[in-house]
């Protein structure tokens, strides 16, 4: 990416954020470094479906389309129109990649319009922080009915504060810290 390209990226991402902040959550797009984070717990060897939420401008989908195998399907729920637009022409050539504009609230319903059966991991971008408490309960409910039994739901915050939110759908959290992202950001990542 050139330093044109990523201009337009973060001043688009910043238009969103003023225009959705509850949405969007973050004034800046994540780090590299809080992408690879977020990506490490994931065995992309035996991975035949991965979900990730609220992929934004791509900064972990770019990471999880270089390691995952050719065969792997990949869903990004975008509910931001302005993103999800960016996304289906920054991955129009991509191979076994599906892009629902849409609510995370809704995936069992887009999981049963592809016909796939379950999912081994869900990456999320989602503020739960800044998200009505009804639809965070709903996201992590659907999450963990969708995940096969060693499935593992991936999330990051800007603090613990709902690290017992999520604690009431995951049992085990295991928590990360990466300082190299504006801001400093907290990496969950939740089993059954």
């Amino acid at each position: 990416m050139n330093w044109g390209q990523l201009t337009m990226k973060v001043v688009s991402f910043i238009l969103q954020y003023i225009v959705h902040p509850k949405e969007v959550g973050a004034l800046l797009p994540s780090s590299a470094y809080l992408g690879n984070k977020m990506i490490e717990g994931v065995n992309f060897s035996r991975a035949k479906y991965i979900v990730e939420y609220g992929p934004g401008t791509g900064v972990f989908t770019d990471k999880i389309l270089r390691k995952r195998e050719p065969r792997t399907k990949l869903i990004l729920v975008e509910n931001n129109k302005q993103f999800y637009t960016m996304l289906k022409e920054k991955y129009n050539h991509d191979k076994n990649i599906i892009i629902v504009n849409g609510s995370a609230e809704n995936i069992i319903q887009y999981l049963r319009d592809f016909e796939i059966p379950y999912v081994d991991y869900v990456v999320s971008g989602l503020p739960f922080a800044s998200l009505p408490a009804i639809v965070s309960h709903s996201i992590l409910s659907n999450t963990r009915k969708i995940l096969d039994k060693d499935g593992i739901f991936i999330t990051f915050q800007y603090t613990k504060l709902k690290k017992a939110l999520i604690q009431q759908y995951f049992s085990k959290v295991k928590v990360k810290r990466e300082i190299r992202n504006m801001p400093p950001a907290y990496i969950f990542q939740c089993t059954k």
